[in-house]
């Protein structure tokens, strides 16, 4: 992978009126990387690609796009982005094909050079069988291919995905995810943005994880998970959970964190497998009616709540 840096984000802020949505945000993307954005709704995400794409004004800092600024070379910027954004942006009256040949003919292509682009779109996104039918048919996550391959017709140097995988179909996010590394392998990078581990942990080379505005870490995979050490996360689901358990699971040797959320409690610890049998006995000399508990090896989940104290929620 090209270690050029492409993407160079200095201390970004963005406020709205007194909410401050992004809060000195640092960090930079190589060329030929897919990057992560990693948190959960409202943490900030959508406001930095929204700034990345140049539709946003900085409140304060600096972002630099393959040697431009945004704040002085924003039509320069846009030539060279593609953007998929999280609510689908299709004419849903039209089929697809007739979809990419009208943002084909917005980026300037025309004739036989956008024929040619839309049926090698089309292909790539496994859709050419379906690519008269009219989008009002399709499920969400065929959308959603749709809306990558007409980000991708001006053939840019980078793609923001924002949230990619949101509401889609087994079988679609395998797609996508195969049109993302097979994109990649070709020399574009990448930027999305997700609250899926499932997407972060499969495609990143790195993750940035953020929290109500903040970046708290960002590493490779298996960096950040240096970060956890040996924890383990024990998922305990009851319709009621009493304080007294809670607080005995909390003295236990070895336990590092119990959150509690709406009949389920986590709890981070070291050594899960042999505490196990002792949490279950607290639970049960207190009556406590579980339906299922389950330990999971460490993940970016745990990681998360590691450095927040929280689960990642949606």
């Amino acid at each position: 992978m090209n270690t050029d840096v492409i993407i160079t984000v200095e201390n970004l802020v963005k406020r709205f009126n007194s909410h401050t949505a992004v809060d000195g945000v640092s960090f930079e993307i190589n060329r030929g990387e897919i990057f992560g954005l990693l948190g959960p709704n409202g943490a900030g995400k959508s406001t930095i690609i929204s700034i990345l794409c140049c539709l946003l004004e900085p409140t304060l800092g600096s972002v630099v796009i393959d040697g431009s600024d945004i704040r002085k070379n924003a039509n320069n910027i846009k030539k060279i982005i593609g953007v998929v954004p999280q609510e689908i942006s299709l004419y849903h009256t039209l089929t697809a094909r007739e979809n990419l040949a009208f943002y084909g003919k917005i980026y300037g292509l025309s004739g036989r050079a956008l024929k040619s682009r839309v049926e090698a779109l089309l292909d790539m996104v496994g859709l050419t069988e379906r690519a008269d039918d009219l989008l009002e048919g399709y499920s969400g996550g065929m959308k959603r291919r749709i809306n990558i391959a007409a980000a991708l017709l001006h053939e840019p140097r980078i793609l923001y995905l924002d949230e990619p995988t949101t509401g889609v179909d087994p079988q679609s996010r395998r797609r996508i995810y195969d049109t993302i590394q097979d994109l990649n392998r070709q020399g574009m990078t990448v930027l999305l943005t997700t609250h899926q581990m499932e997407d972060a942990e499969k495609l990143c080379h790195r993750i940035a994880i953020m929290d109500k505005g903040k970046l708290i870490a960002l590493d490779t995979q298996k960096g950040l998970m240096e970060l956890v050490g040996e924890s383990d996360l024990i998922h305990v689901l009851a319709p009621e959970i009493l304080p007294g358990p809670v607080e005995s699971i909390k003295r236990m040797p070895g336990v590092q964190k119990v959150s509690l959320d709406d009949g389920n409690m986590t709890i981070q610890l070291l050594r899960g497998r042999e505490s196990l049998v002792g949490i279950i006995d607290i639970l049960t000399s207190s009556k406590t009616q579980v339906e299922s508990i389950y330990i999971k090896e460490p993940d970016l989940e745990t990681l998360f709540l590691h450095l927040t104290g929280t689960k990642l929620r949606g």
